[in-house]
């Protein structure tokens, strides 16, 4: 999942990032936009609530305490992106993550991302998380280059995917808390 050949070496890892960070922002304008509508409309008390329920289950999910599945789009990479070559392919490829067009997704913390870019976030705050989730996700493509295509990395994930998992959303509550102070 994470050896294919968009991925390997350092022009594709840039083009891939920063289709990331393109599809990351595409998909948070959109949001923000519905989510002004939404904010406009909808009592802060109300979004609160139903945000705060809705991260507690999520959260339940990411330390294992429930289990459910998560939307996600199980598709790899199609020999048609690969074949536009390291640069357009990455990027292709990193922009379709970004919107979550084609994605495995071991969490559902950007999920929650978007309900709160949705229910409470304002327009500037939906662009810093789009940088954050982009910055997030290609920090795991970066990681996964120095490995070779045995399998080695997919094993490390698999080993510790729930622990990593488990702190990322510690660090998404306490960003998400610092962010509204």
């Amino acid at each position: 999942m994470l050896t294919a050949s968009v991925w390997r070496g350092k022009s594709p890892l840039l083009y891939f990032g920063i289709g990331l960070f393109a599809g990351a922002v595409v998909v948070a304008v959109i949001a923000a936009v519905v989510g002004g509508i939404a904010q406009s409309v909808m009592p802060g008390i109300l979004r609160w609530t139903l945000l705060g329920a809705i991260a507690a289950v999520i959260l339940a999910r990411e330390f294992g305490l429930v289990s459910f599945r998560i939307p996600e789009n199980r598709r790899l990479v199609p020999e048609s992106v690969t074949s536009r070559g390291p640069e357009v392919g990455g990027f292709q490829f990193g922009f379709e993550m970004g919107t979550g067009m084609r994605t495995y997704s071991p969490s559902a913390l950007p999920h929650l991302l978007l309900i709160a870019i949705l229910l409470v976030v304002p327009f500037i705050g939906a662009l810093c998380l789009a940088f954050g989730f982009a910055v997030g996700r290609w920090i795991m493509a970066a990681g996964s280059v120095g490995y070779d295509e045995d399998g080695t990395w997919s094993l490390l994930w698999a080993r510790y995917a729930r622990q990593l998992v488990a702190a990322m959303a510690v660090v998404v509550v306490i960003m998400g808390v610092i962010g509204l102070m």
